[in-house]
């Protein structure tokens, strides 16, 4: 595959502070380089940054950016989207130096998200990262930034995208059951992370339901859990563990309203993963404490 990982991702916000105060208190991300229009970013290990925060009404995700390995790959990417009849954009080399990438390209998937790809991220070895929550790391690397979760007014058409333009593979489906019927979710990789990027159909405005941080340790995320709770931010599901990736997490709402999901221990993909199916999404745990209409 071309794609190597989703490795960034940003969110357009209301309260940029709250956000900042959100990001290092309870998360543990450590606060980056101010970009001079107030947009914050944020630092999980080596690199520059991870995740962008930048001042909008809109308190939902805003692009995410897909990773490639050289300048080869890059273009090799470029030439197949644009044989399926995908328009695609050079970003400018102002936009570049913004990401802090040697180069990249856009074009927009079904709900109108900015999709980048692009090579050359910016390492920062020698300003080695520490957590001002003391997280002992997050789990990135080759897997990248985490992963996100979509609501997409169209699933059929958000999944043919995202596997046939984008170039991820499904990892396995849950056929969940909900008040309202089941409802389908899909989960897609790029990596031996489970899951860079999950869907299911819905339309309730906002397209992000979730994005994941994966913790080095389960004390990482027992003491967030209790970071949140003591910060009084809403809890949107307790710990519990997944039936699929089989992550131990939790789930509580940021800022925005979208909800953070919080995780340690994930299974990862080998050679010989086959594709099935579930009927649920947990284990066990994960109970609603709070107003969801998402996932």
């Amino acid at each position: 595959m071309t794609i190597q990982a989703l490795s960034y991702f940003g969110l357009e916000v209301t309260d940029v502070d709250a956000w900042r105060s959100f990001a290092e208190d309870v998360l543990g991300l450590l606060s980056a380089d101010d970009i001079a229009d107030g947009t914050a970013r944020f630092r999980m290990d080596s690199r520059a940054w991870r995740i962008e925060v930048t001042q909008g009404p809109a308190d939902d995700l805003s692009f995410v950016g897909f990773e490639v390995a050289d300048a080869q790959a890059f273009e090799e990417a470029r030439e197949r989207i644009e044989r399926l009849g995908v328009s695609t954009h050079s970003g400018s080399e102002g936009l570049a130096r913004r990401r802090g990438v040697l180069d990249l390209f856009y074009f927009s998937d079904p709900t109108g998200m900015q999709v980048e790809i692009f090579y050359g991220a910016t390492e920062l070895f020698e300003k080695p990262f520490h957590s001002p929550a003391g997280v002992s790391g997050f789990v990135t690397g080759g897997q990248g930034v985490g992963h996100v979760v979509l609501l997409v007014p169209n699933l059929i058409q958000a999944r043919t995208f995202y596997e046939e333009v984008v170039g991820l593979r499904v990892t396995d489906i849950i056929d969940m059951p909900t008040a309202a019927g089941t409802i389908e979710l899909v989960f897609m990789n790029c990596n031996p992370r489970h899951h860079s990027i999950a869907m299911g159909q819905a339309s309730i405005g906002k397209r992000l339901d979730h994005f994941l941080l994966q913790v080095a340790s389960l004390d990482d995320m027992g003491f967030a859990y209790d970071r949140a709770l003591n910060a009084k931010m809403p809890i949107r599901a307790t710990i519990g563990r997944h039936s699929n990736d089989h992550m131990v997490s939790f789930y509580a709402f940021t800022p925005s309203g979208v909800a953070v999901e919080y995780g340690w221990g994930a299974r990862e993909l080998n050679e010989t993963w086959r594709v099935v199916r579930y009927d649920t999404a947990s284990l066990w745990g994960h109970h609603e404490l709070g107003p969801s209409k998402g996932y």
